[in-house]
């Protein structure tokens, strides 16, 4: 029976499974996203989370806990700098797992594990934009804002031209429209 042993030990000795773990979260920290099997992305999960919830207040206490885990200095300044930053106002659940299609050599369980906040494919920012772009009625409650918006550029865009390009423009125009006038 396994009862009270609630760590994954990913089939290797304590001291190999905190070097994983110490380099998964140094290349998470690095890359803000890495593609690894699912058993790892949870046990890495568990395993950054709090160093994360340690960068938010940046100290030496905190700084030097965080350097006998991950004993990496590069990792540290952007934990400490970038991220602790962008999550200061975050209260938990820094990461996110995402499930991939199983490895082809062995058919693992893979996943991907990413940082929320340094997402660019997907979240807050992306959705404000799509939210732009959607389908308007045709209600004339906000069809004429949408009409202005669209065209003032482009009346921007024909103010801002040479004048010379415009009368060039007119001058080929003028031609065609003689003979047509010819022509009928």
């Amino acid at each position: 029976m396994r009862h009270g042993d609630k760590i994954k030990n990913l089939s290797r000795t304590a001291s190999h499974r905190a070097a994983l773990l110490s380099n998964l979260t140094c290349q998470l920290i690095q890359y803000k996203r890495i593609t690894t099997t699912l058993a790892k992305a949870k046990s890495l999960r568990v395993y950054a989370e709090p160093m994360i919830t340690r960068s938010k207040t940046d100290n030496m206490h905190n700084r030097r806990i965080v350097f006998s885990y991950l004993q990496d200095k590069e990792a540290i300044k952007e934990l400490f700098g970038v991220i602790g930053d962008k999550v200061a106002d975050r209260p938990g659940g820094y990461t996110r797992i995402i499930k991939l299609p199983r490895r082809i050599g062995d058919a693992a369980d893979m996943a991907m594990i990413e940082l929320v906040d340094f997402n660019t494919i997907y979240g807050k920012d992306v959705e404000e934009q799509a939210a732009k772009k959607t389908r308007r009625s045709r209600r004339s409650g906000g069809g004429s804002t949408k009409k202005a918006e669209t065209v003032a550029p482009v009346q921007a865009e024909v103010a801002a031209a040479p004048a010379e390009t415009v009368a060039d423009v007119a001058e080929e125009a003028a031609p065609a429209a003689e003979t047509e006038e010819n022509n009928a």
